[in-house]
């Protein structure tokens, strides 16, 4: 992997059909911060610029251990308002040819929502998904709300959101959140199958056809006016801080 170009964030490699996006904050399981946030809207520029196949994936055996906590816990209403995280994931949602995450170990919160957005998943054996948003105070306001019921279904997305019930890969495959669970030495290698494969088809075509399949939705305007509300809330505060506290005395 080659990451040309001012990426802090991310390993960021161009091929003539692709570019493969991985994501790489080893020190913070490949939380996504604000400056992560940045870099990839410079990819999506890119790729809405010169459309081409994505493939997202996390370095070190895990997708994204979930949003910068000492970073939301900073954040205020007015942050809220201007949706950091879920432009960011409705932006990838529309990039104009298909996406695919490639996901093993963690793809927490802010990860989970970033695999939601693309339009297919892949996961190795060790991958779980989960949304714990609601026990720092707040609430998956970065599209699970929504996009993880169109993806799995009420039933099982209120079982994430609400019960806070993790998907493995193996729930993750019955749910149909992901395509296919692949051993981890394979995934990389299964991911690009699967692009190669969607790479043979017209480009013109699946750009088309994602964009029939796709619908515009309000939830993002609805997202940040709850999340606004939440990150004003002491109850938030005290939770991050706990959290941040509990972390740093197992360091």
């Amino acid at each position: 992997m080659s990451a040309p170009g001012p990426y802090e964030t991310l390993l960021v490699e161009e091929r003539a059909d692709r570019v493969v996006v991985t994501l790489h904050r080893p020190e913070a399981r490949n939380a996504i911060s604000g400056l992560m946030i940045r870099e990839l809207h410079a990819v999506c520029e890119q790729l809405e610029q010169d459309p081409k196949l994505l493939l997202l994936t996390g370095q070190g055996g895990v997708f994204a251990g979930g949003a910068d906590i000492a970073e939301l816990l900073e954040r205020g209403r007015d942050e809220a308002l201007q949706g950091i995280n879920s432009r960011l994931f409705e932006r990838v949602r529309r990039l104009p040819m298909p996406t695919l995450a490639a996901v093993d170990g963690w793809a927490l919160g802010g990860g989970a929502e970033l695999s939601y957005a693309c339009d297919l998943r892949i996961a190795g054996p060790d991958a779980v998904f989960g949304n714990p948003e609601p026990g720092l105070g707040i609430l998956a306001a970065a599209g699970a709300c929504w996009r993880l019921p169109e993806l799995v279904g009420e039933s099982v997305a209120k079982q994430a959101l609400l019960a806070g019930r993790n998907l493995d890969a193996a729930a993750a495959l019955a749910a149909g959140l992901v395509i296919d669970v692949v051993p981890a030495e394979k995934l990389l290698d299964e991911a690009h199958a699967l692009l190669d494969r969607m790479a043979r088809s017209s480009a013109t075509a699946l750009r088309l056809t994602k964009l029939v399949v796709d619908s515009p939705g309000a939830h993002p305007i609805a997202d940040d006016l709850a999340q606004a509300v939440l990150f004003e809330g002491q109850d938030k505060r005290d939770r991050m801080t706990r959290f941040l506290e509990k972390r740093s005395s197992r360091e």
